[in-house]
C-alpha cells in the first residue's frame, strides 16, 4: 500500500501524517487489491480540509470534508471512504452471483438461492436449480457454448438426472446412474 500525505497552507506535522495514514490502512482489510491512497489536508482560515483519493485496481474512490478540526475532518472523510468502499465490493458480489446463476449449467434453468456456509472453513455455495429435459446431444452443445466443465440435466428419454463433462482428452463425458 503506497500512502502519499500533503499538506498544504499550513506546516507538515507528524502527528497528523501518522492519524492519516492509520485510518487509510484500516481501509485495507477491505481490500485484496494492491491500493494507493493521496490525502491532501488543507487549512484556510478556520476551514480545515481532508482531500482523501484512494486508486484501487484501476478505481478511483474520492471523498473531501471540511470541518473545524483537522482530526475530525479526518474521521469523516474516511467514514465516507469506507462507505464508497462497502457499496463498491457489494455490488462486485452482487455482479459475481448474478454472473454465476446466468452461467448456471444449462440455459433457461432458474437458480433459487445460492447459500454460503461457514467463515472460517472453506466456502461451500450450495446451488438449487431446475434442471430442463434435454437430450444428451443438446446437452453436448449446451456444454460446448459454455465456459463450464460439466452440465447437470434431465435425460428427456430416461426422466433421469445426468452429468455431461468435458474430459482431459478433448471429448465429452456422460454420467448415467444405474436403474
Amino acid at each position: 500500500m503506497d500512502i502519499t500525505v500533503t499538506f498544504r497552507h499550513t506546516e507538515p506535522m507528524e502527528s497528523l501524517k501518522a492519524y492519516a495514514e492509520d485510518k487509510v490502512s484500516k481501509i485495507k482489510k477491505y481490500l485484496d487489491f494492491p491500493m494507493e491512497a493521496h490525502i491532501v489536508l488543507t487549512v484556510e482560515k478556520f476551514r480545515h480540509q481532508a482531500d482523501v483519493t484512494l486508486d484501487v485496481n484501476g478505481t478511483r474512490i474520492k471523498a473531501v470534508e471540511e470541518t473545524g478540526d483537522m482530526y475530525s475532518a479526518i474521521d469523516q472523510v474516511m467514514d465516507k471512504i469506507e462507505k464508497q468502499v462497502k457499496r463498491r465490493l457489494s455490488k462486485m458480489r452482487r455482479r459475481r452471483s448474478e454472473n454465476l446463476k446466468r452461467e448456471g449449467g444449462i440455459i433457461g434453468e432458474e437458480a433459487d438461492e445460492i447459500t454460503v456456509l461457514g467463515q472460517d472453513e472453506p466456502v461451500i455455495e450450495v446451488e438449487k436449480m431446475v434442471a430442463k429435459p434435454m437430450d444428451p446431444e443438446e446437452a453436448a452443445m449446451q456444454l460446448n457454448l459454455s465456459r463450464r466443465e460439466f452440465l447437470v440435466f434431465r435425460n428427456a428419454g430416461s426422466s433421469e438426472i445426468n452429468v455431461i463433462y468435458k474430459r482431459g482428452d478433448g471429448n465429452l463425458g456422460l454420467i448415467e446412474p444405474l436403474t
